[in-house]
Protein backbone atom coordinates (compact mmCIF):
# COMPACT_ATOMS: atom_id res chain seq x y z
CA UNK A 1 0.00 0.00 0.00
CA UNK A 2 1.15 3.73 -0.46
CA UNK A 3 2.68 5.19 2.19
CA UNK A 4 0.83 8.55 2.57
CA UNK A 5 1.48 11.87 3.78
CA UNK A 6 2.41 10.68 7.29
CA UNK A 7 6.13 9.38 6.71
CA UNK A 8 6.52 12.78 5.19
CA UNK A 9 4.96 15.22 7.34
CA UNK A 10 7.94 15.68 10.02
CA UNK A 11 10.52 16.14 7.24
CA UNK A 12 8.48 18.93 4.76
CA UNK A 13 7.80 21.21 7.66
CA UNK A 14 11.62 21.26 8.77
CA UNK A 15 12.17 21.54 5.12
CA UNK A 16 9.65 24.48 5.47
CA UNK A 17 10.91 25.77 8.43
CA UNK A 18 14.56 25.93 7.13
CA UNK A 19 13.78 27.41 3.42
CA UNK A 20 11.90 30.23 5.43
CA UNK A 21 14.69 31.11 8.08
CA UNK A 22 17.01 31.01 4.81
CA UNK A 23 14.74 33.39 2.55
CA UNK A 24 14.21 36.01 5.85
CA UNK A 25 18.26 36.25 6.63
CA UNK A 26 18.81 37.34 2.85
CA UNK A 27 18.12 41.36 2.71
CA UNK A 28 21.03 41.51 5.53
CA UNK A 29 23.07 38.63 5.59
CA UNK A 30 26.66 38.57 4.10
CA UNK A 31 26.10 37.57 0.26
CA UNK A 32 29.21 35.39 -0.24
CA UNK A 33 29.86 31.91 1.61
CA UNK A 34 31.36 31.91 4.61
CA UNK A 35 33.27 28.66 4.21
CA UNK A 36 35.19 26.82 1.51
CA UNK A 37 34.19 23.44 0.16
CA UNK A 38 37.74 22.03 1.74
CA UNK A 39 36.06 23.49 5.09
CA UNK A 40 32.59 21.90 4.48
CA UNK A 41 33.68 18.08 3.26
CA UNK A 42 34.08 16.86 6.71
CA UNK A 43 30.22 17.76 7.83
CA UNK A 44 29.10 15.57 4.55
CA UNK A 45 31.60 12.86 3.65
CA UNK A 46 33.64 10.05 5.66
CA UNK A 47 32.29 6.54 5.50
CA UNK A 48 29.01 5.54 4.58
CA UNK A 49 26.86 5.13 8.00
CA UNK A 50 26.24 1.81 9.13
CA UNK A 51 22.67 3.29 10.13
CA UNK A 52 20.39 5.55 9.40
CA UNK A 53 19.07 8.69 10.84
CA UNK A 54 15.03 9.94 10.85
CA UNK A 55 14.12 11.93 7.70
CA UNK A 56 13.59 15.64 9.94
CA UNK A 57 16.79 14.86 11.74
CA UNK A 58 18.12 14.65 7.86
CA UNK A 59 16.54 18.12 7.01
CA UNK A 60 18.42 19.53 10.15
CA UNK A 61 21.35 18.56 10.10
CA UNK A 62 22.07 19.00 5.97
CA UNK A 63 20.51 22.78 6.65
CA UNK A 64 22.71 23.47 9.67
CA UNK A 65 25.95 22.39 8.35
CA UNK A 66 25.05 23.93 4.40
CA UNK A 67 24.46 26.96 5.53
CA UNK A 68 27.49 28.31 5.86
CA UNK A 69 28.38 27.21 2.59
CA UNK A 70 25.56 28.83 0.80
CA UNK A 71 26.12 31.54 -1.79
CA UNK A 72 23.05 34.41 -1.32
CA UNK A 73 22.06 34.37 -4.48
CA UNK A 74 18.35 34.73 -4.00
CA UNK A 75 19.97 38.48 -3.07
CA UNK A 76 19.02 41.69 -4.60
CA UNK A 77 22.54 42.71 -3.72
CA UNK A 78 23.69 39.76 -5.76
CA UNK A 79 25.18 40.95 -9.25
CA UNK A 80 27.62 37.61 -9.95
CA UNK A 81 27.22 35.94 -13.63
CA UNK A 82 23.71 36.11 -14.95
CA UNK A 83 21.92 34.62 -12.10
CA UNK A 84 18.11 35.27 -11.40
CA UNK A 85 16.24 34.85 -7.85
CA UNK A 86 13.27 32.95 -7.94
CA UNK A 87 9.41 33.90 -7.92
CA UNK A 88 7.44 32.96 -4.98
CA UNK A 89 4.88 31.14 -7.17
CA UNK A 90 7.79 29.70 -9.44
CA UNK A 91 9.20 28.33 -6.15
CA UNK A 92 5.94 26.67 -4.62
CA UNK A 93 5.77 25.36 -7.72
CA UNK A 94 8.97 23.80 -7.82
CA UNK A 95 7.95 22.37 -4.82
CA UNK A 96 4.82 20.68 -5.82
CA UNK A 97 6.69 19.32 -8.73
CA UNK A 98 8.85 17.37 -6.56
CA UNK A 99 5.75 16.13 -4.71
CA UNK A 100 4.34 14.75 -7.70
CA UNK A 101 7.38 13.12 -9.01
CA UNK A 102 6.19 12.55 -12.25
CA UNK A 103 9.01 11.54 -15.17
CA UNK A 104 7.68 13.51 -17.54
CA UNK A 105 8.89 12.32 -20.94
CA UNK A 106 5.33 11.16 -22.06
CA UNK A 107 2.46 12.98 -22.65
CA UNK A 108 0.53 9.66 -22.53
CA UNK A 109 1.91 9.20 -18.86
CA UNK A 110 1.93 12.45 -17.47
CA UNK A 111 -1.02 14.04 -19.22
CA UNK A 112 -1.42 17.17 -16.88
CA UNK A 113 2.23 17.92 -16.68
CA UNK A 114 1.92 18.04 -20.94
CA UNK A 115 -0.75 20.33 -20.79
CA UNK A 116 0.84 22.90 -18.45
CA UNK A 117 4.36 22.83 -20.42
CA UNK A 118 2.37 23.15 -23.92
CA UNK A 119 0.39 26.22 -22.48
CA UNK A 120 3.86 28.01 -21.01
CA UNK A 121 5.72 27.23 -24.33
CA UNK A 122 2.29 28.72 -25.96
CA UNK A 123 2.97 31.72 -23.88
CA UNK A 124 6.16 31.94 -23.85
CA UNK A 125 6.01 32.38 -27.71
CA UNK A 126 3.68 35.08 -27.63
CA UNK A 127 5.27 37.24 -25.20
CA UNK A 128 8.54 37.16 -27.08
CA UNK A 129 6.63 37.36 -30.49
CA UNK A 130 8.41 33.72 -31.91
CA UNK A 131 6.64 32.32 -34.97
CA UNK A 132 3.27 30.21 -33.35
CA UNK A 133 4.32 26.82 -35.30
CA UNK A 134 7.32 27.04 -33.30
CA UNK A 135 7.98 23.83 -30.92
CA UNK A 136 9.46 24.57 -27.26
CA UNK A 137 10.94 22.34 -25.09
CA UNK A 138 12.40 22.81 -21.57
CA UNK A 139 15.82 21.97 -20.73
CA UNK A 140 18.33 22.15 -17.86
CA UNK A 141 20.06 25.62 -19.24
CA UNK A 142 20.82 27.57 -21.98
CA UNK A 143 24.02 25.43 -22.94
CA UNK A 144 21.58 22.73 -23.25
CA UNK A 145 18.92 24.98 -25.07
CA UNK A 146 22.09 26.10 -27.65
CA UNK A 147 22.80 21.99 -28.01
CA UNK A 148 19.21 20.82 -29.24
CA UNK A 149 18.71 24.46 -31.03
CA UNK A 150 21.45 23.65 -33.00
CA UNK A 151 20.98 19.73 -33.20
CA UNK A 152 17.68 20.63 -35.02
CA UNK A 153 19.86 23.00 -37.42
CA UNK A 154 22.41 19.94 -37.97
CA UNK A 155 20.01 17.39 -38.93
CA UNK A 156 17.84 20.03 -41.41
CA UNK A 157 20.80 21.21 -43.30
CA UNK A 158 22.02 17.56 -43.78
CA UNK A 159 18.91 16.57 -44.88
CA UNK A 160 18.51 19.06 -47.49
CA UNK A 161 21.85 18.63 -48.63
CA UNK A 162 20.74 15.09 -49.21
CA UNK A 163 22.51 13.11 -46.44
CA UNK A 164 20.72 10.84 -43.90
CA UNK A 165 21.95 11.69 -40.60
CA UNK A 166 20.07 8.91 -39.04
CA UNK A 167 21.39 6.03 -41.11
CA UNK A 168 25.32 7.37 -42.26
CA UNK A 169 26.03 9.19 -39.00
CA UNK A 170 28.70 12.39 -39.55
CA UNK A 171 31.44 10.59 -40.97
CA UNK A 172 31.68 11.29 -44.72
CA UNK A 173 28.30 14.08 -44.22
CA UNK A 174 28.73 17.41 -45.91
CA UNK A 175 30.45 19.86 -44.42
CA UNK A 176 28.19 22.32 -42.14
CA UNK A 177 29.86 26.09 -42.35
CA UNK A 178 29.24 27.80 -38.93
CA UNK A 179 29.72 30.74 -38.37
CA UNK A 180 29.95 33.20 -34.96
CA UNK A 181 30.42 36.90 -33.44
CA UNK A 182 33.77 37.40 -32.20
CA UNK A 183 32.15 37.34 -28.80
CA UNK A 184 29.72 34.72 -28.59
CA UNK A 185 29.47 32.71 -25.67
CA UNK A 186 32.14 30.16 -25.18
CA UNK A 187 28.81 27.74 -24.74
CA UNK A 188 27.97 28.09 -28.23
CA UNK A 189 31.22 26.56 -28.87
CA UNK A 190 30.89 23.71 -26.65
CA UNK A 191 27.21 22.83 -28.23
CA UNK A 192 29.49 23.24 -31.54
CA UNK A 193 31.80 20.36 -30.25
CA UNK A 194 29.16 18.10 -28.70
CA UNK A 195 27.22 17.71 -31.87
CA UNK A 196 30.73 16.85 -33.79
CA UNK A 197 30.96 20.23 -35.96
CA UNK A 198 33.98 21.13 -34.83
CA UNK A 199 35.16 25.39 -34.36
CA UNK A 200 33.35 27.85 -35.71
CA UNK A 201 34.04 30.59 -38.37
CA UNK A 202 34.67 33.65 -36.24
CA UNK A 203 33.05 37.00 -37.53
CA UNK A 204 34.44 40.34 -36.27
CA UNK A 205 32.25 42.09 -33.90
CA UNK A 206 32.31 45.60 -32.44
CA UNK A 207 33.89 47.51 -29.32
CA UNK A 208 30.01 46.37 -27.49
CA UNK A 209 30.25 42.72 -28.81
CA UNK A 210 27.64 43.07 -31.30
CA UNK A 211 28.60 40.82 -34.58
CA UNK A 212 29.16 43.02 -37.85
CA UNK A 213 26.85 42.19 -40.21
CA UNK A 214 28.94 43.61 -43.41
CA UNK A 215 31.81 41.13 -42.49
CA UNK A 216 29.31 38.32 -41.95
CA UNK A 217 28.14 38.87 -45.41
CA UNK A 218 31.84 38.86 -46.72
CA UNK A 219 32.47 35.53 -44.68
CA UNK A 220 29.09 33.54 -46.21
CA UNK A 221 30.16 34.65 -49.65
CA UNK A 222 33.22 33.30 -49.40
CA UNK A 223 31.97 30.33 -47.88
CA UNK A 224 29.70 30.23 -51.00
CA UNK A 225 32.69 31.06 -53.55
CA UNK A 226 35.01 28.27 -52.09
CA UNK A 227 32.33 25.78 -52.05
CA UNK A 228 31.23 26.62 -56.10
CA UNK A 229 35.20 25.66 -56.27
CA UNK A 230 35.40 22.83 -54.76
CA UNK A 231 31.82 21.84 -56.76
CA UNK A 232 33.88 22.45 -59.86
CA UNK A 233 37.13 20.89 -58.95
CA UNK A 234 35.05 17.60 -58.44
CA UNK A 235 33.58 17.54 -61.32
CA UNK A 236 36.17 18.08 -63.40
CA UNK A 237 37.83 15.24 -61.64
CA UNK A 238 34.85 12.79 -62.07
CA UNK A 239 33.67 13.77 -58.78
CA UNK A 240 29.84 14.34 -57.71
CA UNK A 241 28.32 17.15 -59.52
CA UNK A 242 25.44 19.28 -58.21
CA UNK A 243 26.06 19.22 -54.65
CA UNK A 244 23.89 22.61 -53.96
CA UNK A 245 24.69 24.96 -51.86
CA UNK A 246 26.84 24.66 -48.48
CA UNK A 247 25.11 23.72 -45.36
CA UNK A 248 25.86 26.98 -43.62
CA UNK A 249 24.60 27.73 -39.89
CA UNK A 250 24.79 31.76 -38.25
CA UNK A 251 24.97 32.00 -34.38
CA UNK A 252 23.88 34.86 -33.27
CA UNK A 253 23.63 36.53 -29.56
CA UNK A 254 21.05 38.43 -27.58
CA UNK A 255 22.60 39.91 -24.80
CA UNK A 256 26.35 40.29 -24.26
CA UNK A 257 27.58 38.85 -21.69
CA UNK A 258 29.60 41.87 -20.67
CA UNK A 259 27.96 44.80 -22.31
CA UNK A 260 24.07 43.54 -22.93
CA UNK A 261 25.06 44.13 -26.74
CA UNK A 262 22.43 42.65 -29.18
CA UNK A 263 23.75 41.59 -32.53
CA UNK A 264 21.56 43.87 -35.43
CA UNK A 265 19.56 40.77 -36.02
CA UNK A 266 17.40 42.34 -38.92
CA UNK A 267 20.90 43.12 -40.97
CA UNK A 268 22.51 40.03 -40.04
CA UNK A 269 19.48 37.49 -40.50
CA UNK A 270 18.80 38.93 -44.05
CA UNK A 271 22.28 38.40 -45.11
CA UNK A 272 22.55 34.61 -44.15
CA UNK A 273 19.04 33.84 -45.35
CA UNK A 274 20.44 35.15 -48.56
CA UNK A 275 22.49 32.42 -48.32
CA UNK A 276 20.41 29.75 -47.17
CA UNK A 277 21.75 29.51 -43.98
CA UNK A 278 20.07 28.35 -40.78
CA UNK A 279 19.99 30.98 -37.90
CA UNK A 280 20.25 30.23 -34.08
CA UNK A 281 20.05 33.44 -31.47
CA UNK A 282 21.97 32.45 -28.13
CA UNK A 283 19.68 34.44 -26.09
CA UNK A 284 20.26 33.41 -22.42
CA UNK A 285 19.36 36.21 -21.03
CA UNK A 286 18.73 38.80 -23.46
CA UNK A 287 15.76 37.58 -25.30
CA UNK A 288 13.81 38.47 -22.44
CA UNK A 289 13.47 42.11 -23.78
CA UNK A 290 11.48 41.01 -26.13
CA UNK A 291 8.67 41.27 -23.62
CA UNK A 292 9.09 44.84 -22.62
CA UNK A 293 7.93 47.76 -25.81
CA UNK A 294 10.61 50.38 -25.32
CA UNK A 295 13.17 47.23 -24.96
CA UNK A 296 12.00 45.66 -28.12
CA UNK A 297 13.69 47.15 -30.32
CA UNK A 298 17.04 45.56 -28.84
CA UNK A 299 15.65 42.16 -30.52
CA UNK A 300 13.69 43.55 -33.73
CA UNK A 301 14.02 41.24 -36.68
CA UNK A 302 15.23 38.34 -34.48
CA UNK A 303 11.68 36.36 -35.11
CA UNK A 304 13.00 35.87 -38.24
CA UNK A 305 15.43 33.68 -37.10
CA UNK A 306 15.27 29.40 -37.41
CA UNK A 307 15.95 28.48 -33.26
CA UNK A 308 16.43 30.28 -30.22
CA UNK A 309 17.65 29.50 -26.68
CA UNK A 310 17.06 30.95 -23.31
CA UNK A 311 17.01 30.37 -19.49
CA UNK A 312 14.05 30.35 -17.51
CA UNK A 313 16.17 30.83 -14.49
CA UNK A 314 17.75 33.78 -15.49
CA UNK A 315 15.77 37.07 -16.24
CA UNK A 316 12.56 35.55 -15.78
CA UNK A 317 13.39 34.13 -12.04
CA UNK A 318 12.13 30.75 -11.98
CA UNK A 319 14.19 28.10 -10.04
CA UNK A 320 17.57 26.31 -10.99
CA UNK A 321 17.55 24.67 -13.45
CA UNK A 322 15.44 25.54 -16.75
CA UNK A 323 16.34 26.60 -20.44
CA UNK A 324 14.22 27.23 -22.75
CA UNK A 325 14.68 26.01 -27.05
CA UNK A 326 12.30 27.66 -29.70
CA UNK A 327 12.63 25.57 -33.01
CA UNK A 328 10.23 27.38 -35.87
CA UNK A 329 10.97 23.64 -38.12
CA UNK A 330 9.25 21.22 -35.70
CA UNK A 331 10.27 18.19 -37.82
CA UNK A 332 14.02 19.21 -37.54
CA UNK A 333 13.61 19.33 -34.35
CA UNK A 334 11.78 15.97 -33.55
CA UNK A 335 13.83 14.36 -35.82
CA UNK A 336 16.76 15.36 -34.17
CA UNK A 337 15.65 14.72 -30.33
CA UNK A 338 13.04 11.56 -30.55
CA UNK A 339 12.80 8.37 -30.43
CA UNK A 340 10.52 5.41 -30.40
CA UNK A 341 10.13 2.01 -28.69
CA UNK A 342 7.50 -0.47 -28.33
CA UNK A 343 7.40 -0.02 -24.38
CA UNK A 344 6.88 3.65 -25.03
CA UNK A 345 3.06 4.47 -25.58
CA UNK A 346 2.36 7.35 -27.37
CA UNK A 347 -0.68 10.00 -27.41
CA UNK A 348 -2.72 9.77 -30.26
CA UNK A 349 -3.50 13.74 -30.72
CA UNK A 350 -0.01 14.25 -32.63
CA UNK A 351 1.13 16.97 -30.45
CA UNK A 352 4.13 14.89 -29.41
CA UNK A 353 5.90 14.05 -26.55
CA UNK A 354 8.59 16.51 -24.38
CA UNK A 355 10.66 14.45 -25.19
CA UNK A 356 10.67 14.42 -28.48
CA UNK A 357 12.10 18.09 -28.53
CA UNK A 358 14.49 17.76 -25.29
CA UNK A 359 17.85 15.71 -25.07
CA UNK A 360 16.29 13.79 -21.72
CA UNK A 361 13.58 10.85 -21.91
CA UNK A 362 13.34 10.48 -18.08
CA UNK A 363 12.83 14.17 -17.12
CA UNK A 364 11.68 16.63 -14.39
CA UNK A 365 8.79 18.66 -15.30
CA UNK A 366 10.87 22.17 -15.80
CA UNK A 367 8.06 23.57 -17.62
CA UNK A 368 5.47 23.56 -14.75
CA UNK A 369 7.72 26.81 -12.37
CA UNK A 370 7.82 28.71 -16.00
CA UNK A 371 4.01 28.49 -16.26
CA UNK A 372 3.30 29.61 -12.68
CA UNK A 373 6.13 32.18 -13.25
CA UNK A 374 3.99 33.87 -16.24
CA UNK A 375 0.29 33.28 -14.25
CA UNK A 376 1.72 34.74 -11.66
CA UNK A 377 2.80 37.88 -13.18
CA UNK A 378 1.22 37.63 -16.94
CA UNK A 379 2.39 39.86 -20.16
CA UNK A 380 2.50 43.06 -17.95
CA UNK A 381 4.09 41.71 -15.25
CA UNK A 382 7.24 40.26 -16.78
CA UNK A 383 7.92 43.30 -18.85
CA UNK A 384 8.12 45.62 -15.48
CA UNK A 385 10.07 42.74 -14.02
CA UNK A 386 12.58 43.05 -17.45
CA UNK A 387 12.06 46.52 -17.03
CA UNK A 388 13.05 46.83 -13.62
CA UNK A 389 16.14 45.18 -14.04
CA UNK A 390 17.32 47.13 -16.73
CA UNK A 391 16.40 50.66 -15.43
CA UNK A 392 18.89 49.37 -12.03
CA UNK A 393 21.22 48.80 -14.32
CA UNK A 394 20.88 52.31 -15.84
CA UNK A 395 21.07 53.99 -12.43
CA UNK A 396 23.64 52.04 -11.31
CA UNK A 397 25.95 52.52 -14.39
CA UNK A 398 25.52 56.16 -14.31
CA UNK A 399 26.37 56.30 -10.14
CA UNK A 400 28.96 54.24 -10.90
CA UNK A 401 30.54 56.92 -13.08
CA UNK A 402 30.42 59.31 -10.96
CA UNK A 403 33.15 57.47 -8.90
CA UNK A 404 36.33 59.10 -8.95
CA UNK A 405 38.06 56.19 -10.70
CA UNK A 406 35.26 54.53 -11.62
CA UNK A 407 35.08 53.57 -15.66
CA UNK A 408 32.12 51.71 -16.88
CA UNK A 409 33.73 50.72 -20.49
CA UNK A 410 30.14 49.51 -22.00
CA UNK A 411 26.50 51.38 -23.00
CA UNK A 412 24.36 50.42 -20.55
CA UNK A 413 21.57 49.75 -22.30
CA UNK A 414 20.29 46.21 -20.54
CA UNK A 415 21.38 44.39 -17.45
CA UNK A 416 25.06 44.37 -18.05
CA UNK A 417 27.44 46.44 -16.49
CA UNK A 418 31.04 46.39 -16.83
CA UNK A 419 33.46 48.32 -14.69
CA UNK A 420 37.50 48.55 -13.99
CA UNK A 421 39.20 50.58 -11.73
CA UNK A 422 42.48 51.81 -13.27
CA UNK A 423 44.96 49.06 -14.34
CA UNK A 424 44.53 45.44 -14.33
CA UNK A 425 46.25 44.96 -10.71
CA UNK A 426 44.01 47.61 -8.60
CA UNK A 427 40.76 46.27 -10.64
CA UNK A 428 41.66 42.86 -9.06
CA UNK A 429 41.92 44.46 -5.72
CA UNK A 430 38.96 46.19 -5.93
CA UNK A 431 36.78 43.43 -6.91
CA UNK A 432 38.71 41.19 -3.71
CA UNK A 433 37.62 43.79 -1.73
CA UNK A 434 34.00 43.97 -3.11
CA UNK A 435 33.99 39.91 -2.25
CA UNK A 436 35.37 40.01 1.19
CA UNK A 437 33.46 42.74 2.66
CA UNK A 438 30.30 40.71 1.67
CA UNK A 439 27.81 43.50 1.11
CA UNK A 440 27.48 43.26 -2.85
CA UNK A 441 28.92 40.16 -4.74
CA UNK A 442 30.05 41.33 -8.20
CA UNK A 443 32.05 38.46 -10.12
CA UNK A 444 36.04 38.83 -11.89
CA UNK A 445 36.15 38.73 -15.60
CA UNK A 446 38.62 39.60 -18.99
CA UNK A 447 36.96 41.86 -21.40
CA UNK A 448 39.16 43.69 -24.00
CA UNK A 449 42.07 42.90 -22.76
CA UNK A 450 41.42 44.00 -19.59
CA UNK A 451 40.14 42.54 -16.14
CA UNK A 452 36.66 44.25 -15.31
CA UNK A 453 33.97 43.85 -12.66
CA UNK A 454 31.33 42.88 -14.37
CA UNK A 455 27.56 43.72 -13.05
CA UNK A 456 24.81 41.56 -14.12
CA UNK A 457 21.18 42.69 -12.35
CA UNK A 458 18.90 39.72 -12.98
CA UNK A 459 17.12 39.63 -9.33
CA UNK A 460 13.59 40.59 -9.48
CA UNK A 461 13.64 41.81 -6.25
CA UNK A 462 16.93 44.34 -6.82
CA UNK A 463 15.40 47.67 -5.89
CA UNK A 464 16.78 51.02 -5.13
CA UNK A 465 18.15 50.41 -1.55
CA UNK A 466 20.18 47.72 -3.43
CA UNK A 467 21.52 49.73 -6.06
CA UNK A 468 22.48 52.33 -3.37
CA UNK A 469 24.56 49.78 -1.20
CA UNK A 470 25.94 48.15 -4.49
CA UNK A 471 27.23 51.59 -5.16
CA UNK A 472 28.59 52.49 -1.58
CA UNK A 473 30.23 49.32 -1.39
CA UNK A 474 32.31 50.17 -4.83
CA UNK A 475 33.04 53.88 -3.54
CA UNK A 476 34.13 52.16 -0.09
CA UNK A 477 36.09 49.72 -1.32
CA UNK A 478 38.17 52.20 -4.72
CA UNK A 479 38.61 54.23 -1.06
CA UNK A 480 40.58 51.39 0.60
CA UNK A 481 42.30 50.38 -2.16
CA UNK A 482 43.34 53.96 -3.13
CA UNK A 483 44.65 54.24 0.72
CA UNK A 484 46.74 50.85 0.80
CA UNK A 485 44.12 48.76 2.07
CA UNK A 486 43.90 45.26 1.46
Amino acid sequence: MSAGAEPYRDALAAAVRHATRWLESQPSRRVGPQQAARELVAAFDGALPQSGMAPADVVDYLASHAEPGLMAMPSGRFFGWVIGGTLPAAMAADWLVSSWDQNSGLRYATPAIAAIEDAAGHWLLQLLGMPEESDVGFVTGTTMANFTGLAAARWRLLKDAGWDLERDGLFGAPRIHCLVGEERHETVDLALRYLGMGSPTVVPADSQGRIDAAELDCALDRIALEHAAADSSGAQSGGSQGSGPAPVLVCLQAGNLHSGGFDPFTAAIAVSKAHGAWVHVDGAFGLWAAAVPELAGLTAGVERADSWATDAHKSLNVPYDCGVVVVRDAQALRSAMGLHASYLLQDADGSGDPSQRVPELSRRARGVPVWAALKSLGRDGVAGQIRRLATSAAQLGELLTAIDGVEVLNDVGYTQISVAFGDDATTRRVAERLIADGKVWMSGSRWHGRDVVRISVSNWTTDADDVTTAVEAVRTAVEAVRSGGT
